[in-house]
């Protein structure tokens, strides 16, 4: 700050030397000259000193038999003489200050951070849906609603930020790493807890309902094993009625899976041959203008880089430059090695497992065969697991006739 008021009220930088420079200094202290940037130069002094206090150096220097000089001119005062000559220069200067404000009140970048399981194009699609998109004004902007709208739409995230930096929208969340249970709710009816897949029973926590199977049973898809219909026996020990809630356990199976991946012998490779061409462009607002060029490869890749203006940190400008960069290539058919198709199968089959595991499946064992015909490399893989089963399902659980002949009789009595 100190530096902008002297460059405003302009300042010099002189050299002084003679007879006693010292006392030269320290008078111009007692009569309240200001002094800065002092170097000793062994047989002169140079320093900073404002304008009106130079005017006043005169009885310093005729008192200390001193000498003064201007080494250099610095200020607003001593560029107004030149930028008289150069008016266009000075209304583009103006025009420049006059955009740049008026770009200040518009969003020009949005930034998302914090994302994994959601990813920023759905998010950037929500902002679109509520109208906030890069050239929104930031007066229209509320960001207590925004962060309250992102919360309520994705159960994912269970917390969010939204801030300005300049022209630059900020938006951290956070996602919840746990998966949010299902909770069904029935007035009337209990839930079910029911086989997916076929196995044998290893382990089972029954917490709620009438548990149907045991450990070392054998199960079917569809098969109920725990009952949300708890029954209620009269003296006789007949049914009289039903309790129904929502059965609850921890069941895990022993099952068998069996994973195939075919992997083509030959494939496509692409070999570039280095010959390029670039073609650059702007682009302001929403409108591109680039020149015009002719591509002449047959088959090429374009790769595209593009820059936004930044002109200080997060004060963004809706102007970007970029370039498109086609790069030439030529197709040949290769064969994988046995090498190479094994690498890659044990790839894919190594993004099963991690997909089994994440899901909380317990790998026990594993035969994995590689196999190739004239066209494929075929990859098969059977696993024995121990994973978790049971999806709800409305309980069909129902009193017979009988027993509601006898409920009816005891209400009458």
């Amino acid at each position: 700050m100190e530096k902008f008021i002297h460059f405003l009220r302009g300042y010099v930088r002189i050299k002084v030397w003679g007879y006693s420079p010292e006392r030269f200094m320290n008078l111009c202290s007692n009569r309240d000259i200001l002094l800065w940037d002092i170097a000793n130069h062994g047989a002169y002094y140079t320093m900073c000193i404002s304008i009106s206090g130079f005017r006043r150096l005169k009885p310093i220097t005729k008192k200390t038999k001193t000498r003064a000089a201007i080494l250099q001119k610095y200020g607003l005062p001593f560029l107004i003489p030149h930028l008289k000559r150069r008016s266009i220069f000075i209304l583009g200067l103006f025009f420049c200050l006059f955009f740049l404000h008026g770009m200040s009140y518009y969003i020009w970048a949005i930034e998302i951070t914090g994302n994994s399981s959601l990813t920023t194009d759905v998010l950037m699609d929500f902002l679109e849906e509520n109208q906030i998109t890069c050239g929104s004004k930031k007066r229209e902007l509320d960001i207590e609603m925004l962060e309250k709208a992102i919360r309520k739409e994705f159960d994912v995230v269970t917390w969010t930020s939204a801030r300005l930096d300049g022209t630059k929208l900020v938006i951290q969340i956070k996602e919840n790493t746990r998966a949010t249970p299902q909770i069904e709710h029935t007035e009337e009816k209990g839930m079910d807890l029911e086989a997916t897949k076929n196995g044998k029973i290893v382990s089972m926590v029954t917490r709620s309902g009438v548990p149907l199977v045991k450990i070392e049973d054998e199960v079917q898809p569809g098969e109920i094993l725990v009952s949300g219909a708890v029954p209620v026996y009269g003296e006789d020990a007949s049914i009289k009625d039903y309790l129904f809630c929502r059965a609850d356990a921890d069941i895990y199976l022993q099952c068998s899976y069996r994973y195939e991946e075919k992997l083509p012998a030959a494939y496509q490779c692409k070999i570039y041959t280095g010959n390029e061409k670039r073609v650059p462009y702007i682009r302001v607002f929403e409108k591109q203008m680039s020149l015009p060029a002719r591509i002449l490869f047959p088959k090429s890749d374009c790769v595209i880089t593009e820059n936004r203006v930044e002109v200080l940190k997060d004060f963004y400008l809706p102007v970007s430059f970029g370039c498109y960069c086609y790069r030439e290539y030529e197709l040949t058919e290769k064969k994988y090695t046995k090498e190479q198709a094994k690498l890659l199968c044990q790839e894919k089959l190594d993004s099963v497992i991690e997909t089994l595991e994440e899901k909380g499946v317990q790998i026990l064992q594993k035969d994995v065969k590689i196999k190739k015909d004239a066209l494929y490399y075929v990859l098969e893989a059977d696993f024995t697991v121990v994973e978790k089963t049971g999806t709800l399902v409305t309980t069909k659980t129902e009193l017979s006739d009988r027993t509601e002949e006898g409920l009816q009789a005891t209400e009458e009595q």
